[in-house]
């Protein structure tokens, strides 16, 4: 009679489900996400662009700089004058090869917009965009 064993006493040890390595796998897919987000820098100013037929749709890895109506040149929600353009432009090329695109309000004066694409001809950009809404015709 003493070889059986009383089959109620053979689990007590490991009642439970290791949820560890799933909690693992959980961290990892959220790290994962968050290092391939992209992120898109904004300027940081409203800009009313004008209309044009052939509008398409913004690349979302660009270099976004304003042009207000009075006449600021804005990168990143900073006042960086049309000086700052080329340095600007030259220092974010050196890390990847981005489109350029002005977001000029349709106000702006074009000779201050011919000038910023200029600085970023000079900065080593190689395309350069003006932003603008799809019109109607």
């Amino acid at each position: 009679m003493g070889r059986f064993r009383d089959s109620s006493n053979e689990d007590d040890g490991d009642s439970g489900i290791d949820i560890s390595p799933l909690i693992d796998c959980v961290f990892i897919l959220l790290i994962f996400f968050i290092v391939t987000t992209v992120f898109v820098e904004e300027t940081g100013v409203e800009v009313d662009k004008p209309q044009a037929a052939s509008s398409a749709n913004l690349e979302k890895n660009s270099l976004l700089i304003a042009l207000t109506e009075k006449g600021e040149v804005v990168y990143g929600k900073r006042d960086i004058g049309i000086g700052g353009v080329q340095p600007l432009v030259k220092r974010m090329l050196q890390k990847e090869d981005l489109p350029v695109i002005i977001q000029a309000d349709k106000n702006a004066k074009s000779g201050l917009m011919v000038r910023i694409i200029d600085e970023a001809k000079l900065g080593g950009a190689e395309t350069v965009s003006i932003a603008t809404t799809p019109g109607s015709g």
